[in-house]
């Protein structure tokens, strides 16, 4: 079917009831078959090898004139609007590419973690700074803040994340990072964005350019933030503590993008509602009464009941939450013990907790409550040693993609790239605190949509063999970065473009 003018709106075209007009005129009908025509007019009149004004003569021969002649030519103006916009922008995009790419390998090799993105930031800052942004930094640590302001219109929020990960580079690639570093608790770790945060920090400068440059095509202001600490997802908060919403302009929406390690580059993916999960990060203390192991009827063992309280929290999931629901309950540590014959007098315990709705969030927390509990009764555990259950602050919402602004989204999208290269993508139990900026009492609409990083014959040859390809955070993960960053710079610009758009 023709495309509806509606995909085309978001472009720089006043809205026409479509829809509701072909149903009285059949111009749809009358237009159909003619689909491949009418795009190779359009070619040629980008071209400047023939005016619009003649387009239709030359495309529609020997046929009655539609009912509605005005309503082809709007189609044909919007479909022409789309095309030459987008090819403006990858022209933009293509000239500014080498140095994006040199930006991501600079920061791929020098990765810094969580709450440590030191240099990340100031080289963040200086490029907001160069593309005529006003930049502030140090916001909740160290978050970079950019504002460009372009006459009245909404606000648009645009984030990227800064921070890598304690992960050992595994990728041979001959810029990968070789940093060792000491983390929080002086430990030393290799560090490697294993996440595409690199990417994702490149196509943020290349979208800030772009805007920059193309004023004349928008209105109103972007916010756009390096935020700190997203794989601890704590960075979100911090930034909205030091006071991202009152400081700078409020946003009307807020646009992020992700890497995805199995989508081919060239395309993207998004959908609607829930997107990632809440994550919960808990922590156990169970207490017990240390003794000789040769003599365990004189101590309480801290041991046997927190392996107790292992096996009992997988009922949790499937035989307390409704099935259909998502949940996940994994114990990831488990450390109690310094020597084989001696009964600890503690062991702890680290667990996260994936799910989706608020309310399921509470029963997952609540019964594991319960449960610790009612076993170390069941021990004999006296008052003074019943097990501590903490949530700590490496917790985050779900992410819910706002259904209206997904909807603006991906129709930009799917006009920039072809709905073929638009996936519909499930959702994962990841957590991402990208999501906090829209439980505020500003209730800001949100859209994460994801970025292809991998060369389409890669991802076609793993799926005909049923293999699967490194995922993020993994030490093999290597995106593709000149067909990523520019994917990522034209899709983010182009959404963001329209979502401000001058009318």
């Amino acid at each position: 079917m023709f495309p509806r003018i509606e995909q085309f709106d978001a472009v720089c075209f006043e809205k026409i009831q479509f829809d509701q007009k072909l149903n009285n005129t059949g111009t749809e009908d009358f237009l159909q078959p003619f689909e491949g025509q009418l795009r190779q007019g359009m070619k040629h009149a980008i071209a400047g090898k023939q005016a619009v004004s003649n387009l239709i003569s030359s495309t529609i021969p020997m046929r009655p004139q539609p009912p509605n002649l005005c309503l082809v030519t709007h189609l044909i103006l919007a479909l022409l609007g789309v095309q030459s916009f987008a090819e403006d922008l990858q022209s933009i995009t293509v000239r500014g590419l080498p140095s994006l790419v040199a930006l991501y390998k600079d920061l791929h090799a020098n990765p810094e973690l969580s709450l440590h993105e030191e240099q990340t930031a100031v080289r963040i800052a200086k490029e907001l700074r160069d593309a005529g942004l006003e930049v502030s930094e140090k916001v909740g640590g160290h978050g970079v803040v950019g504002v460009l302001k372009n006459g009245a219109g909404p606000v648009i929020l645009v984030r990227t994340d800064l921070d890598a990960l304690p992960v050992k580079e595994q990728t041979g690639l001959p810029y990968a990072s070789t940093r060792i570093v000491k983390d929080d608790l002086g430990r030393e770790v290799p560090v490697m964005h294993a996440c595409g945060h690199d990417i994702h920090m490149a196509c943020f400068i290349g979208t800030a350019r772009v805007l920059s440059q193309r004023r004349d095509q928008w209105s109103g202001t972007v916010v756009m933030i390096g935020q700190p600490a997203e794989e601890r997802i704590l960075g979100a908060r911090l930034m909205l503590r030091a006071g991202l919403f009152s400081r700078f302009p409020k946003p009307d929406k807020a646009i992020a993008l992700h890497c995805q390690s199995d989508l081919a580059h060239g395309s993207v993916g998004i959908r609607d509602g829930y997107a990632m999960a809440n994550v919960d990060t808990l922590e156990i203390l169970v207490r017990g009464v240390g003794a000789h192991g040769s003599m365990p009827h004189l101590g309480k063992d801290p041991i046997l009941l927190a392996s107790q309280i292992v096996v009992a929290l997988q009922s949790i999931v499937s035989r307390e939450v409704k099935p259909g629901d998502p949940a996940v309950v994994t114990v990831g540590s488990f450390h109690g013990g310094t020597k084989a014959n001696i009964i600890p007098d503690e062991v702890r315990l680290q667990l996260t907790l994936r799910s989706y709705k608020a309310e399921t969030r509470e029963h997952l927390i609540a019964s594991i409550k319960r449960i610790t509990r009612s076993l170390a009764d069941a021990a004999g555990m006296p008052a003074d040693k019943m097990p501590e259950v903490t949530v700590t602050e490496e917790s985050t919402p779900s992410l819910y993609n706002t259904p209206e602004l997904t909807r603006e989204v991906r129709q930009s999208l799917e006009a920039l790239v072809g709905a073929d290269h638009v996936a519909s993508v499930d959702p994962t139990m990841g957590g991402e605190d990208f999501a906090e900026f829209g439980i505020t009492k500003e209730k800001v609409p949100l859209c994460m949509f994801r970025l292809g990083t991998q060369p389409p014959e890669v991802v076609a040859d793993a799926k005909a063999k049923g293999l699967t390809l490194p995922s993020l955070h993994s030490p093999f993960f290597k995106p593709e970065p000149e067909a990523t960053i520019k994917t990522g710079v034209e899709a983010m610009s182009f959404v963001v473009l329209n979502l401000l758009k001058k009318h």
